[in-house]
């Protein structure tokens, strides 16, 4: 079992930073991949960022790219993501999320709120 826990989130103006954080403890020892996924009000849940655990190849969607940036630091087992230039449309929960044995995400943090005044 992976328990992944967020931190970072926060209410920012338009424009400007938040740096959000997951670490992981547990059974991590098969993880293919962490990533960002995020909720707006009304909205379905949508990917935001991945990172493969083994090479750290990178995934970003459309929406967040040239803003966004996923990094990871395997010695601590923790996933980031640096958010900037960020949009009132950026607001939503954030949830963390590892793909243990395979591809597909099977575990989930509590999401952290990340709110953006304009």
């Amino acid at each position: 079992q992976v328990q992944l826990v967020e931190s970072g989130g926060g209410l920012v103006q338009a424009g400007g930073s938040l740096r959000l954080s997951c670490a992981a403890s547990g059974r991590t020892f098969n993880t293919y991949s962490m990533g960002w996924f995020r909720q707006a009000p009304g909205k379905e849940r949508e990917f935001v960022a991945s990172i493969r655990w083994s090479g750290g190849r990178t995934y970003v969607a459309d929406s967040v790219k040239g803003r966004f940036t996923i990094s990871r630091d395997n010695t601590k087992a923790t996933v980031n993501l640096q958010m900037n230039s960020l949009k009132g449309e950026d607001t939503a929960v954030y949830y963390c999320a590892a793909a243990l044995g395979g591809p597909a995400y099977n575990a989930w943090g509590q999401g952290t709120q990340v709110t953006v005044s304009s």
